[in-house]
């Protein structure tokens, strides 16, 4: 059975959706603050976090930020505010999706089914490759460690799982519609942003000159492609 925290201080909306989720064949803990949140987080028993932007105490970008640090699981970034600078805000803080209220709870549980079963594909499925290098990236698969010219970077979990799929398909551009359905698993208003937000999070970390990309190159009108 999955586990779920649920970061949440509506105390009804928190109900109806621990109680759909709990029909759904999730365990679901629930922090009303938070500080809660990040103490409980903090535990690592969890398979996703649904974390809502709106907090009493630590707002959901602090929350999201540091849990970031310590965890290698999606987090989903749950917004009422409509201005995308929050929304590309809370994914540069290490979010790896959001949804926008209001949303039908089973909408939701679409969502985490998705993005649960796109993180087991992805972190699952490469046991036979020790490690893919082009240029001077290299990635050890086994470890999920990344090396830039020998240097280890940090990457999120996103921006791991994407650089490796553009890497496994060099010369090939992809959409950013087909980026976002492949890395997220699903479609959602918004993947454009989270996608483009992804993509120059990675040429910060990987590219000599990110407004110049050598690797991770954009194709105008098309979407991007990975050159060796």
């Amino acid at each position: 059975m999955k586990r779920i925290l649920l970061i949440e201080d509506d105390e009804i909306i928190a109900a109806i959706e621990r109680d759909y989720l709990v029909r759904s064949d999730f365990a679901v803990d629930i922090a009303a603050t938070g500080d809660e949140g990040l103490a409980l987080g903090r535990t690592g028993k969890y398979d996703l976090i649904l974390l809502d932007l709106m907090l009493p105490g630590l707002d959901g970008f602090s929350v999201c930020h540091a849990l970031r640090k310590a965890l290698d699981i999606p987090i989903l970034m749950v917004t009422a505010r409509q201005e995308d600078i929050d929304k590309i805000r809370g994914l540069g803080m290490g979010a790896d999706d959001y949804i926008t209220k209001p949303f039908s709870p089973s909408a939701l549980v679409a969502r985490i089914k998705a993005s649960l079963a796109q993180y087991g594909r992805l972190k699952g499925g490469r046991a036979g490759r020790a490690q893919i290098q082009m240029g001077d990236i290299r990635i050890q698969e086994d470890s999920r460690r990344v090396f830039v010219e020998e240097r280890e970077v940090t990457l999120k979990n996103k921006e791991y799982e994407l650089l490796l799929f553009l890497m496994s398909n060099p010369d090939i551009v992809f959409s950013k519609e087909a980026l976002y359905e492949r890395i997220w698993g699903c479609d959602a208003l918004g993947g454009n942003a989270t996608v483009a937000v992804h993509i120059n999070r990675l040429r910060e970390k990987t590219e000599k000159t990110p407004s110049e990309p050598r690797h991770i190159q954009t194709v105008w009108g098309a979407g991007y492609r990975f050159r060796p």
